[in-house]
């Protein structure tokens, strides 16, 4: 008998749709200069070993093997050139024998999902016309990494290495963007705040908890997102925390 099946994609099988007793119930008639194929299962094998990687495959790889959310994997294994970018950063971070590869992985994802395609979109612009290199994305999120950095200049960092390609440690250097984690410096700056916002201070004193996310937002506001935020809510907790009501 003859049957006509049809394809299945989400499951990746094939099923029957219709069957006929014989092939001229198609009138289909054979290629006379087309002499019946055989094919080898070996010979399938070796074809199907010289497939590149479909992208769920890969989508389920980068899920297993990164630790990415389906969120994330999806999104990347949209553009194989995308994909491909992120790879190419892992195996960097793998040569400097990095640590803590899974959470590495999903940073690098964020900021390609982010801040990357917010601006090829933007510029409408592909990731292979970038000028950001995988190489140069890794020595910014590892100034962001070790303290130089902090995160709202990481981004301002990022968009002007986007548009003349330029590594972030020379424009950290040249726009003196490094960040300050020096807590007598931090320190000044937090006094500077109590002094001027009394009532936010009176407030936090007072159980109101969103105040002390204002202050902290106001110091990193006055050191132009330089100061480290972690520590100077540390130093505004110590300073802050003893006028509080109990």
């Amino acid at each position: 008998g003859q049957e006509t099946r049809g394809w299945v994609d989400d499951k990746g099988i094939t099923v029957s749709q219709r069957s006929k007793e014989y092939a001229h119930d198609y009138r289909y008639f054979p290629e006379p200069d087309l002499p019946p194929m055989v094919f080898e299962k070996a010979w399938v094998e070796e074809i199907r070993s010289h497939l590149p990687e479909l992208p769920d495959a890969r989508r389920d790889r980068f899920m297993s093997q990164y630790g990415l959310p389906l969120y994330d994997a999806n999104l990347l294994v949209d553009s194989r050139a995308m994909a491909d970018y992120f790879e190419e950063c892992i195996e960097l971070l793998k040569e400097a024998n990095g640590t803590n590869i899974e959470k590495k992985a999903k940073t690098v994802s964020n900021w390609l999902l982010g801040d990357l395609s917010r601006l090829l979109n933007a510029t409408n612009a592909s990731i292979e016309e970038t000028k950001v290199s995988p190489k140069h994305l890794l020595e910014m999120l590892t100034l962001v990494e070790q303290g130089t950095l902090g995160g709202p200049a990481a981004k301002a960092v990022f968009e002007e290495m986007f548009h003349n390609g330029r590594k972030a440690q020379d424009i950290v250097a040249e726009k003196g963007l490094s960040q300050i984690s020096d807590s007598s410096e931090i320190d000044k700056i937090v006094e500077e705040i109590m002094v001027n916002n009394s009532q936010a201070v009176s407030d936090f004193a007072a159980g109101k908890e969103q105040a002390l996310t204002f202050l902290v937002g106001q110091v990193m506001k006055a050191s132009k997102g330089r100061a480290n935020p972690n520590l100077a809510k540390e130093i505004l907790l110590a300073k802050v925390g003893g006028k509080r009501n109990v």
